[in-house]
């Protein structure tokens, strides 16, 4: 399918200066915005804890807040209205505390569980330590809200109860199967601790009302302020070492003039991407990292496409200038660059308009992604690969005039 005339050459090279003004003050205004206001980052990044909750009778964000805030147990209360046919008044809460247990914390439960391997434990004590809840082995979970503890024989669940409310601060999630033997064998119990989430839930119920609030949320996640940061760090090196090997590759496949490019052209898209998230406040996650590294890889089979066809018209035709030959190859190629991105476009588009949540954040980075990926080839890398062939000629033409010969 052709949109355009074979044969017929548009003059790229002749709006390059109003596309590159466009990138540049792009580029300058999103990295302004990455430190101030700064990215909106999810739970993945920042850390904290984060539950989905439908609530049974229509509710508005801001009795929300205000609920959670009244409690003085939270601070920041983010509150976001998620649409959903299923459930009508859905919303996502997030605070910036954590279900993280202290090491101290850790040791007194310990204790309290009677471990065998801890000197200080009463063991002594028959009323506090009988022997058959005497854990032989205690570990935590990440965050140290889920315990697993394991037994000689199936300690009483009633007593393993009293050992945990022994320890001050320390309270069970309200279950009836909790703790439970999840293992008869080797008589491994789970232990569930109050988290965050359950916590949230509770001081929702309080400040709204039991037929207000469900019994439990649809969804709980957590991330600590350590493992966010990991997690912020990570993906940004990812993100830096796929353009360093994207430049290595380039600069293989064809010479050093087209790398910088295509680099250039990659950064302009995720700082582009990032940019418009940070207008909108849309949340900063993982899965916009993963969208942009996909915009990088789109963007770079794009820019390549139309390398190549430079390349070979660079044989074909030796007397036009490198400017002729970038708006001869790019006019050979721009139906296929339209056919490519509108297909892509339009498969993205639905769950930028319909989706919710998640999807429609990777919806939105591709979108933007798209657009600011389809021009850059053309405007940003393009024109950075002439003007590099236009100095190498001219540093040239100076060291064949110096090494002349000489009267």
């Amino acid at each position: 399918m052709e949109f355009f005339k074979q044969h017929k050459v548009y003059d790229f090279m002749g709006m390059r200066r109003f596309w590159i003004t466009l990138s540049v003050s792009l580029v300058a205004l999103s990295t302004f915005l990455v430190f101030w206001p700064g990215p909106n980052y999810g739970t993945d990044f920042r850390g904290g804890t984060e539950i989905e909750v439908a609530f049974e009778k229509p509710v508005d964000a801001a009795k929300i807040r205000d609920a959670v805030a009244s409690s003085h147990q939270f601070s920041e209360p983010d509150i976001v209205e998620v649409r959903s046919d299923k459930h009508p008044h859905q919303f996502l809460i997030r605070v910036q505390e954590v279900s993280e247990v202290q090491a101290s914390v850790k040791q007194q439960l310990k204790q309290a569980l009677c471990l065998t391997s801890e000197s200080a434990s009463p063991l002594s004590d028959t009323t506090k330590c009988p022997e058959t809840n005497r854990a032989t082995e205690v570990k935590f979970s990440a965050g140290g809200d889920k315990i697993s503890a394991r037994y000689d024989a199936d300690p009483s669940m009633e007593k393993l109860k009293e050992q945990i409310a022994s320890v001050p601060g320390v309270k069970l999630r309200v279950s009836a199967t909790n703790p439970q033997v999840v293992n008869p064998r080797d008589h491994r119990v789970e232990i569930q601790l109050q988290s965050k989430g359950d916590l949230l839930m509770d001081v929702l119920r309080a400040q709204l009302g039991k037929d207000m609030v469900p019994e439990a949320a649809l969804r709980v996640e957590w991330v600590g302020p350590k493992a966010g940061k990991q997690l912020r760090d990570s993906a940004r090196n990812s993100v830096a070492i796929a353009i360093v090997f994207i430049m290595l590759y380039l600069a293989f496949r064809f010479d050093l003039r087209f790398a910088p490019g295509v680099v250039l052209a990659c950064v302009h898209d995720a700082m582009v991407v990032i940019g418009v998230f940070i207008v909108f406040r849309r949340e900063v996650t993982l899965s916009t990292v993963a969208a942009v590294l996909t915009i990088i890889g789109y963007s770079m089979n794009d820019t390549v496409i139309i390398y190549d066809r430079i390349r070979e018209n660079l044989g074909k035709h030796r007397g036009k200038s490198f400017s002729q030959i970038i708006n001869l190859s790019v006019s050979e190629t721009l139906s296929r660059t339209i056919l490519t991105s509108g297909a892509t476009m339009l498969s993205v588009l639905p769950f930028f308009v319909w989706g919710t949540g998640v999807i429609k954040d990777f919806a939105l980075a591709m979108v933007a992604g798209i657009i600011a990926g389809t021009y850059s080839s053309i405007y940003v890398a393009a024109p950075l690969t002439e003007w590099i062939d236009m100095k190498m000629a001219r540093s040239g033409d100076v060291k064949k005039r110096l090494a002349g010969p000489r009267e």
